[in-house]
């Protein structure tokens, strides 16, 4: 169960995504004008809203593997991983979305996302263990 102040965090970080998204369509529309705008435009008879046709849970499983593919964001990967096990994902499906991308992404992003998710399960484990004797 997450507390308020992980609930606070977390509320910050989609503002901040909301506002990454405004500062992305400003630069987009800086660079590129209209023809910018032209191209999101095109895409929108086959993804009008890709957000709401994706369940959060399943968006979180593809977040798992962009980063484990980026191989350099174990902070925020970590963060994906708690919101993952939180909207009901196992830890087997967790390491299973990790160990999927590993063909294309290598053996060191794997590494390290395999390392976060330990981290993160370790985390959990303690926080239960400590509500549990408390």
């Amino acid at each position: 169960m997450q507390t308020f102040q992980q609930f606070q965090q977390r509320e910050a970080q989609y503002t901040e995504a909301q506002n990454r998204r405004t500062r992305g369509w400003n630069a987009l529309r800086d660079i590129d004008g209209k023809a910018g705008e032209k191209d999101i435009g095109s895409l929108k008879d086959i993804a009008s809203n890709p957000r709401s046709s994706l369940a959060l849970r399943s968006r979180e499983i593809a977040t798992i593997a962009t980063l484990t593919a980026l191989g350099n964001a174990q902070p925020e990967l970590k963060m994906h991983i708690h919101r993952a096990l939180d909207l009901g994902c196992t830890r087997t499906e967790v390491v299973a979305v990790i160990l999927q991308v590993a063909v294309w992404v290598g053996f060191a992003a794997v590494l390290h996302s395999t390392t976060a998710a330990k981290e993160v399960f370790q985390e959990r484990d303690a926080r239960t263990h400590e509500l549990n004797h408390a």
